[in-house]
């Protein structure tokens, strides 16, 4: 998304302030998840789709899940999709919600909620956010080989590789451009780790740049386009959900436990929600 002078002033000044001048508040908590990872509303049909790993990250035990939570927070329905090994990001093309599985992506018609298709990624290690484009373009991330999938035209195939991407984890279509947010190098024994920034990927050139300034933010994991020239972060080993300009500053809105994972944004009522992983929780944040 491109915008004018006036509007990148705006986020050069809106993003000088402190971050008390972003506020937010958390309107409603569910638990009793397990091991929640991404959430794909569905506002007008009245349902959130969650992912739920249950077993271990990398395990392809069949013990992953989708099940269906409501607006207001109530669990419609557990393990609406079951058999799945440990589903993390999910995406939506018309009746279709495909959702990324370590080494494949998986397509489930969502009026039966039966599997419908299986793409492997030959190659791909730790397939993670999935993010549609208006046109149809599913692009999935690999965080552990620094790569972007595409699936088009019934082929999934890598897209990008490069270590830019900085292990990427969260992604979004934003119009002629996708955004990635990489988690970086998490912290591990006594090692401080190295936190990453939010990078940009012009569709006509495939070149990935900094957003902004380029300045670290932290282990990013989930990533929405708020619409205002502003994106939304979370931090996964830290637990700060971020507020993130244009030209790289940065708000901190709230502060979760570590396992904050791929959020999602609506944009008519300001709601973003989280998968709160290692909790067990999913939490729904109103934005001032």
């Amino acid at each position: 998304m491109r915008f004018s002078c006036k509007s990148v002033l705006l986020a050069v000044l809106i993003g000088s302030m402190p971050p008390s001048a972003a506020m937010a508040q958390q309107i409603w908590e569910l638990g009793g998840l397990r091991n929640p990872e991404s959430v794909e509303p569905d506002l007008p049909a009245g349902i959130i789709y969650v992912s739920e790993i249950a077993g271990g990250l990398r395990d392809k035990d069949g013990q992953g899940f989708i099940s269906k939570v409501s607006p207001d927070g109530t669990m419609l329905q557990a393990g609406w999709v079951s058999g799945l090994n440990a589903p993390k990001g999910l995406g939506r093309v018309g009746s279709t919600l495909y959702v990324a599985d370590i080494d494949e992506l998986v397509a489930i018609d969502i009026e039966t909620g039966k599997i419908v298709h299986r793409y492997p990624a030959p190659g791909a290690v730790f397939l993670n956010d999935v993010s549609t484009a208006r046109d149809g373009r599913i692009f999935v991330s690999d965080t552990a080989t620094d790569t972007i999938w595409l699936l088009e035209n019934e082929t999934f195939s890598p897209w990008l590789k490069s270590e830019m991407l900085a292990a990427p984890n969260g992604i979004a279509v934003d119009v002629d451009r996708l955004l990635v947010a990489g988690i970086g190098r998490l912290p591990k024994d006594g090692d401080p780790g190295a936190p990453a920034h939010l990078v940009e990927i012009s569709f006509a050139d495939k070149l990935p740049h900094a957003l902004g300034n380029g300045a670290p933010v932290g282990f990013l994991d989930g990533l929405a386009i708020v619409g205002d020239g502003t994106y939304l972060a979370t931090d996964y080993a830290k637990g700060p959900l971020y507020r993130i300009y244009e030209n790289g500053a940065v708000d901190t809105l709230m502060t979760f436990g570590p396992g904050a994972a791929d959020l999602a944004y609506d944009f008519a009522s300001k709601v973003t929600y989280v998968p709160l992983s290692n909790e067990g929780k999913l939490v729904a944040v109103q934005l001032q």
